[in-house]
């Protein structure tokens, strides 16, 4: 089994580095001003490399399965590692339809930070609690990744329509804005980024944060110090417990303390985590800047010149025209049959329940407003994107800070 888990890890760490590689010649197969052949032997390279990476993901997916006897999309590690494999499965499938290289240009970069995202969170495997011993758990569970993975399609086709077709001479809301998205996405590679350098490091600091006097308990050996009243912080701590004392030696001590609205035992943790994603992001972004001189957005756009914006507006459409119907089978039937098994109830207003029902909705607007209304081109690529942000906060946010149900994630 020790064999079957060191195969799974090599796999995906295979995968990762062959999407990267798989980039590169995507990004050729745009830049390549020479004939149609050349552009066409660039593109073939991309797909092809791109399809050995997802073999090699498919390895540790199914490895993972045989070494801890369950589907793996029982943790967030599984299961964002699982979402970055359904998108790369579901740009294929939109890839030999359309042949649009330069989806795989954003497509591929967008999969390898979710899966960078994922490797920030424990991947032991672990017993499953009892709600998880489900049949039904893994057909829900998978079936909803497998949606979002379509619907992330979207997103991409709705950011490469709006890159291209965006005034980027002019500074204006939609610039701006589109701006923001590409800086959000920096965010994710921030915390990626910072989150594996210190796990690389070994980081690890404790802070005592029960007691609100620190003069009472400063001296107090740690031996006596209940587990309930340690934050283990994995990244070094900006913020910090209220009144809390740094237990372990030579650590950075917190320089802010946490705003008394913020509740919760992980409260600080969290907001720590969130502080070094935007300080990270923007560290990178202020690299790029002095690299390219000129906003993200304008530096792509002439990549993008090419690109066919009426083949990307139907690539939009058509990815919530699958994704939708797939979400509804995964993320509310298959999710109530599993929520009456497990809790003797079809809905309870969990967060998770809840922020499932938006995502339902605001998709179902998406398609009445493009067949009803006539939302195509730049509004109906806006809305993808708004789509796709509030997937992840439901991954992100409503897994990791709401309290609920789901929290075993």
């Amino acid at each position: 089994m020790d064999n079957l888990l060191s195969i799974s890890s090599t796999a995906l760490y295979i995968a990762f580095i062959v999407y990267l590689i798989a980039t590169v010649f995507f990004g050729a197969s745009i830049r390549d001003k020479r004939t149609s052949t050349k552009k066409g032997i660039s593109g073939s390279i991309a797909i092809g490399l791109t399809i050995i990476g997802f073999i090699a993901q498919l390895t540790y997916f199914i490895t993972r399965w045989i070494v801890g006897g369950h589907a793996p999309v029982s943790n967030m590690f599984e299961f964002v590692t699982f979402l970055g494999m359904s998108l790369v499965l579901a740009f294929i499938i939109i890839y030999f339809i359309y042949r649009l290289t330069a989806l795989g240009l954003f497509a591929l970069p967008i999969s390898m930070i979710i899966i960078a995202y994922a490797s920030v969170f424990p991947s032991d495997i672990s017993p499953l609690v009892p709600s998880l011993q489900s049949h039904w758990l893994f057909i829900h569970v998978i079936t909803v990744s497998l949606s979002q993975g379509v619907l992330a399609v979207s997103f991409v086709a709705g950011l490469i329509y709006l890159i291209k077709t965006v005034d980027q001479s002019v500074i204006s809301l939609k610039s701006i804005g589109l701006e923001l998205i590409l800086i959000a996405l920096i965010f994710l590679v921030g915390f990626a980024a910072s989150s594996i350098g210190f796990q690389l490091n070994d980081y690890h600091a404790e802070i005592q944060y029960h007691e609100p006097n620190y003069e009472k308990f400063k001296d107090e050996p740690k031996a006596n110090i209940k587990p309930e009243e340690i934050e283990v912080y994995k990244m070094p701590a900006i913020v910090g417990p209220k009144d809390g004392v740094m237990l372990t030696e030579n650590k950075m001590e917190p320089l802010i303390s946490i705003p008394g609205w913020m509740k919760g035992k992980d409260a600080p943790r969290k907001l720590n985590t969130v502080v070094w994603s935007v300080f990270s992001g923007l560290i990178i972004y202020g690299v790029i800047l002095l690299l390219i001189r000129k906003r993200l957005g304008a530096w792509i756009q002439p990549f993008l010149k090419n690109v066919n914006k009426n083949v990307v507006d139907e690539i939009t459409y058509r990815s919530v025209a699958i994704g939708f119907p797939l979400f509804t089978l995964g993320g509310l039937i298959f999710a109530a049959i599993w929520a009456q098994i497990a809790w003797d109830r079809f809905w309870g207003w969990d967060p998770k329940e809840v922020w499932a029902l938006i995502t339902w909705f605001f998709y179902a607007a998406f398609l009445h407003l493009r067949l009803s209304r006539g939302w195509h081109g730049e509004k109906s690529s806006w809305l993808a994107v708004v789509g796709f942000a509030i997937i992840m906060f439901n991954i992100i946010v409503v897994n990791l800070v709401l309290a609920g149900l789901h929290s075993y994630a």
